[in-house]
């Protein structure tokens, strides 16, 4: 599980919202000094916020200002990463041969390539949208109090 430690900003019934600032995973890379997603996160806003599933705990026991650990299983990450990575590159492969098979012109191509592209910018985004409340895709709380239970 991959963790990180948040800031309480926000509590409702069946949720937190959480400020996190994206540092630990920079800080221990050895790429950090010439990476590009740490200059970003150094140069730009490098706060996001996250709604974080309480899973039965009790609400009344977070205030705004707390601070907690959360986490996200990392196959979660690794096929999340793979669809929003591959998904387009594959549909941007697909629709140049298809461009080129069906007409048989380097237009047709880069116009397949194009269209490819955005279908599956497309997909990835309805992907998204359809499974935002999938509770095995979003952050759990990762604390030494009460037991998690990981839905599976």
């Amino acid at each position: 599980m991959i963790t990180e430690t948040g800031r309480v900003v926000a509590v409702e019934k069946d949720s937190l919202w959480v400020e996190t600032v994206k540092r630990s995973t920079c800080s221990s890379c050895a790429a950090e000094p010439g990476c590009g997603q740490s200059l970003l996160a150094r140069w730009g806003g490098n706060a996001s916020y996250l709604r974080v599933l309480l899973q039965g705990r009790d609400a009344a026991g977070y205030r705004p200002g707390d601070q907690v650990r959360i986490g996200i299983a990392e196959d979660v990450v690794v096929k999340g990463s793979l669809l929003v990575y591959l998904l387009p590159l594959v549909a941007l492969v697909l629709g140049s041969w298809l461009g080129q098979w069906a007409f048989g012109t380097e237009v047709a191509a880069i116009g397949g390539a194009v269209f490819g592209l955005g279908l599956g910018a497309v997909l990835v985004r309805w992907h998204a949208h359809h499974n935002r409340n999938n509770e095995r895709l979003q952050p759990v709380l990762v604390d030494d109090q009460q037991p998690l239970k990981l839905a599976r």
